[in-house]
């Protein structure tokens, strides 16, 4: 049995669906606190009004044997509950923020169910240098694509791009540099720690962001400008909020 990274193992890919009908792929990340697990993606993974993007569930798929990674099963979690939806989202004075999470039922998950999950100790915390150019780590499913055979999510490099603390642009998110595709959403950005640190224990990274989407101007022709190659990613700090009793 080969020795998986544990960061691996806290990115899981998400489906979304009206009923049966698949409609988009997406990341997600798990986030545990007071005991309680969560599912983290972006917002607009679970609603998306300028899309007409309206799933009513969402399907991660989960490792569900230690000794044999190519053995998993779908997941299903309903976005509603009596016309009402069951995830949380944020908003502060500049407006709705980027993520979102929603409670999973531990009890539900199969009993052999292998993952990593992030705590608030994982959070930024000052005084952490995070300079700008510090190298990250993006760990999700662009265009929905992973490792088919063992349903590991994909890595992709990036380094912060704006000051790290400063609201980019009065926003709740930081800029990130790298290269992103569809599907990418609410995958999780991390910089690794050191190993002495035994707050991370085997989990040495320190979660950055949520990514969002990639940045644009409306100022770019599209015939003699390339894209920017700029990232939003809203801060995880947000995520003691969405997760607090």
């Amino acid at each position: 049995m080969p020795i998986i990274e544990s960061l691996l193992l806290t990115a899981a890919r998400v489906s979304t669906f009206e009923q049966q009908r698949l409609l988009t792929n997406a990341s997600g990340f798990f986030f545990e606190r007071d005991e309680r697990l969560f599912l983290v993606t972006s917002r607009h993974v679970m609603i998306d009004e300028p899309s007409k993007h309206f799933p009513n569930r969402i399907e991660i798929e989960l490792h569900i044997a230690q000794d044999n990674l190519a053995q998993s099963t779908g997941f299903s979690i309903p976005l509603y509950r009596n016309g009402k939806s069951i995830w949380r989202q944020g908003r502060d004075a500049a407006g709705e923020i980027d993520v979102a999470v929603i409670e999973i039922e531990r009890a539900a998950l199969p009993a052999t169910t292998l993952y990593r999950a992030f705590t608030p100790e994982h959070l930024y915390r000052p005084p952490d240098q995070v300079e700008i150019g510090t190298s990250l780590l993006v760990v999700g499913f662009p265009l929905g694509f992973n490792d088919a055979l063992h349903h590991m999510p994909v890595v992709r490099h990036a380094v912060i791009a704006s000051s790290f603390g400063l609201r980019f642009q009065g926003q709740g998110y930081f800029l990130t540099d790298a290269r992103t595709h569809r599907g990418t959403s609410g995958a999780p950005i991390v910089m690794r720690v050191s190993d002495r640190d035994r707050l991370y224990g085997d989990l040495p990274w320190m979660l950055l962001g949520v990514h969002s989407a990639r940045l644009d101007v409306g100022s770019r022709d599209l015939k003699l400008d390339e894209a920017l190659g700029l990232n939003c990613a809203w801060y995880a700090d947000i995520l003691l909020t969405l997760t607090a009793r």
